[in-house]
């Protein structure tokens, strides 16, 4: 409830349906392994088939750039088309990718395959992001798919260094093989169309009146280019801050078991997001968030040792919980068409894109990894900025939506 007494209301519908929400949670993991194991695979490339630093930069640009492709298309058709097809015709071409991987192991090969590989994860991504979006509490449904998130991703940082790099593109294969044998759990279509709202006033009286606000379109696409931003953040950290550690005093075996220990912290994160934002709504607490993980992104230019390491896995992934839920709740709030909600993933892997290939260039210009770590502060801070503009013209306009939960 705002200072003027309204409120946001949502309508619960097929999406809050078990089997939807689990079926759009799942598809979002099997999306998003790719991302998260970045930072091993990364290294795979390097090890395994000798890719150069900055090639694995490019390399991994293709695959997350690819994964914003595929979410633009998604976008284009998830309020028109069946998504069960769309879903399986996504599935089938991430599969094909992968396995074509195994197969053709030089650079060039592997650079447009694993922009083929990303487009077809961005579609069945931004389904799954869609169909979470749907649901009557997005606060909710996107902290349980993070809380789910944080699992795989430590349990994904834990096993794939055990594997090589055919055996990666094989338990990726297996992810989609899976989700195409549930993919009757998916709603078809999506129960609302308009950018709109439903605000419940309260009057002097103690009386309550609803009324529908139009949400204007500079909203969702503002916090689309704030995700851009802080992804670009991401892509870059999770690129190369295990390569950021080769040569500093962190011992690679700590490195390495950071990597996945620290990601179960994100779990305590999805659970001080749903707290906070039922208590200050979604705006401030992401704002402070992304102030202090650009702090944590600074710390490394100081120095990278045991402790800094720790410190920084440990909160990074914390803030980048925080961060995802709260930018996703607040698309889903003014879209329930599930086009913008389809676009987060677009946005996610523009960033990721933008991310690894820009600190590739810092890394060729010479500028190193205190460049790297200086260049994902920034964009951190410039996403909060658009944050920061969206709160205030919100606050005038729509005071419900701007405080909502």
């Amino acid at each position: 409830m705002t200072g003027n007494g309204s409120k946001l209301l949502h309508k619960r519908t097929e999406f809050d349906n078990w089997r939807s929400l689990t079926m759009g949670i799942y598809m979002a993991l099997a999306g998003y392994a790719v991302m998260v194991g970045i930072p091993v695979i990364s290294t795979s490339w390097v090890n395994n088939l000798g890719f150069t630093e900055v090639e694995v930069g490019r390399v991994a640009g293709a695959d997350l750039g690819g994964l914003a492709i595929g979410a633009v298309i998604s976008a284009l058709f998830v309020a028109r088309v069946d998504r069960r097809y769309l879903a399986a015709f996504a599935a089938l071409m991430a599969i094909a990718a992968n396995a074509l991987c195994i197969f053709y192991l030089s650079y060039e090969a592997t650079l447009w395959l694993r922009l083929m590989a990303g487009i077809g994860s961005g579609i069945f991504t931004g389904i799954a992001v869609a169909t979470i979006g749907g649901h009557s509490r997005p606060a909710f449904a996107f902290s349980l798919e993070l809380f789910a998130f944080a699992g795989s991703q430590g349990a994904e940082l834990k096993l794939l260094p055990y594997l090589t790099i055919e055996g990666i593109y094989m338990v990726l294969i297996a992810t989609y093989v899976v989700g195409l044998l549930f993919l009757s759990w998916l709603p078809r279509r999506p129960v609302y169309k308009a950018l709109d709202v439903e605000i419940d006033i309260a009057e002097a009286g103690g009386q309550h009146h609803k009324e529908h606000r139009h949400v204007p379109a500079y909203v969702p696409w503002m916090v689309l280019i704030a995700i851009i931003l802080t992804y670009v953040n991401i892509g870059a950290y999770w690129t190369y801050i295990e390569l950021s550690t080769v040569d500093s005093n962190a011992s690679p075996d700590w490195v390495s078991s950071m990597l996945w220990i620290s990601s179960v912290f994100s779990v305590i994160g999805c659970l001080f997001a749903v707290l906070l934002s039922n208590r200050y709504g979604l705006a401030r607490p992401l704002l402070v968030t992304l102030v202090f993980q650009a702090c944590i992104v600074l710390m490394l230019v100081f120095d990278i040792n045991n402790a800094t390491v720790a410190f920084s896995m440990f909160f990074f992934n914390f803030c980048w919980i925080f961060v995802d839920v709260y930018q996703a709740a607040t698309i889903a709030n003014v879209d329930h068409s599930g086009r913008f909600p389809a676009m987060i993933p677009a946005a996610q892997g523009l960033g990721n894109f933008l991310g690894p290939n820009f600190a590739a260039s810092v890394l060729a210009f010479g500028l190193g990894y205190d460049g790297v770590f200086i260049l994902c502060a920034m964009a951190s801070i410039a996403a909060m900025l658009v944050y920061l503009y969206i709160y205030l013209m919100l606050k005038k306009a729509i005071p419900a939506l701007a405080d909502a939960p």
